[in-house]
């Protein structure tokens, strides 16, 4: 591959980096992508899902298959710890999960296929916002992205920090879990906390619900059906010595199935109504589901490792690591298009030399910096699989 090319994506990498957006505030970042699928000969089409971008190459070989491959754009809301050159210009703002390497690396493959459009149908470049907790990826299927842009199969890739460079995986099904929030609030008595008969104590029948709520992942669900319930705040009472009249209790549930989330919720409605009744309260809960599990389509899967076992910078290509309990909006288009979600290999924190913060080159860390030397190997898995797809 030309170093040239490499060095061009590199780049656009570290310019990314360097000014990361966060969730539907992506507009330069939109505006370069934009400006660079023009130039290459995409139909291009922005705003989709309000910063989403969207760029259409058709094969010279006329008519056949569309593949959709997705690259999201968003940035975290942390402080970057680094002192390279290239790290954020924007206090508080850090790409710190790989995104900014995501683009470049579906950039790359766009001006692979812009050069070499030696197939038939059509690739379709998604370039999706807010996929850190703003499910941009719902975002853009609302605003008509399959509709406009009918995809037989959508495949996304995303960096995986202790896999070895050159390692990928394609799971054949649950790849991340869902995510879910809850909060539970419950109506007691207060009174002197001198005198407790006087009233109904609701940090009592927190702690009761908080272990009862661990009952249900351990007693309710099957032993082979991974499943996490985490209450991780408490809030309740303002004086020592006052017993409140409320308390809140509020976490996350994740699961790799929809009918084992059904039941952990309905579980938790069950425990709250009834044990807050045996003690004399009520509670109201609120449960929000925002992204449903990712869960590969078993041929896509089979096929994306096909398509990379055919190049010699691959060394390796798992289907059986075990899933993460992290969560990823890309499950929204799984649940509407066939296709398999990958993870790339970015290896282990060694490429990082000097200006990099102390600390484990993890995703979400104020350390982390993508690994620019998978790069190459990134851009030729897209080409591998799309000319597997469309062959």
């Amino acid at each position: 591959m030309n170093q040239n090319k490499i060095e061009s994506w590199v780049k656009t990498r570290r310019d990314i980096h360097a000014h990361p957006e966060l969730r539907y505030q992506e507009n330069r970042t939109s505006d370069i992508i934009a400006k660079r699928l023009v130039e290459l000969g995409y139909k291009v089409e922005k705003d989709i899902g309000v910063t989403g971008v969207v760029g259409v190459l058709q094969g010279k070989r006329g008519p056949g298959k569309s593949i959709g491959l997705r690259a999201d754009m968003d940035a975290l809301p942390i402080q970057e710890k680094n002192q390279f050159d290239h790290a954020s210009r924007h206090p508080g703002k850090m790409h710190a999960c790989g995104h900014d390497g995501h683009i470049a690396m579906l950039l790359g493959a766009a001006q692979e296929f812009a050069e070499n459009p030696d197939f038939s149908g059509s690739v379709v470049l998604i370039f999706q916002p807010a996929e850190e907790g703003g499910a941009g990826a719902q975002r853009m299927i609302e605003d008509g992205l399959f509709e406009r842009y009918p995809v037989d199969a959508v495949f996304a890739m995303h960096n995986w920090p202790g896999l070895r460079e050159g390692e990928f995986a394609a799971h054949t099904g649950p790849v991340m879990a869902s995510s879910n929030e809850f909060s539970v609030t419950i109506h007691a008595k207060g009174a002197h906390a001198a005198m407790p008969d006087l009233g109904i104590d609701p940090v009592v029948i927190a702690a009761q619900l908080i272990i009862a709520f661990q009952t249900i992942i351990s007693r309710t669900c099957k032993p082979v059906d991974p499943a996490v319930l985490s209450v991780t705040q408490i809030q309740a009472g303002e004086a020592i010595n006052v017993i409140p009249d409320h308390a809140v209790l509020q976490g996350t549930v994740r699961t790799f199935s929809i009918e084992t989330l059904d039941l952990i919720e309905n579980h938790m409605r069950k425990l709250c109504t009834e044990m807050c009744a045996a003690f004399g309260a009520t509670a109201n809960m609120e449960f929000e589901r925002k992204y449903p599990p990712t869960v590969n389509t078993q041929e896509m899967a089979n096929l994306a490792k096909t398509a990379l076992e055919t190049l010699n910078e691959v060394s390796e290509v798992h289907s059986n690591l075990p899933p993460t309990m992290g969560a990823e909006d890309f499950a929204f288009m799984l649940q509407h298009k066939p296709g398999a979600y990958l993870w790339i290999g970015n290896g282990d924190g060694g490429h990082r030399t000097h200006g990099h913060g102390i600390g484990p080159c993890t995703l979400h860390n104020p350390s982390y910096d993508f690994n620019d030397r998978i790069l190459p190997i990134g851009v030729k898995a897209w080409e591998a699989i799309v000319k597997e797809f469309l062959k």
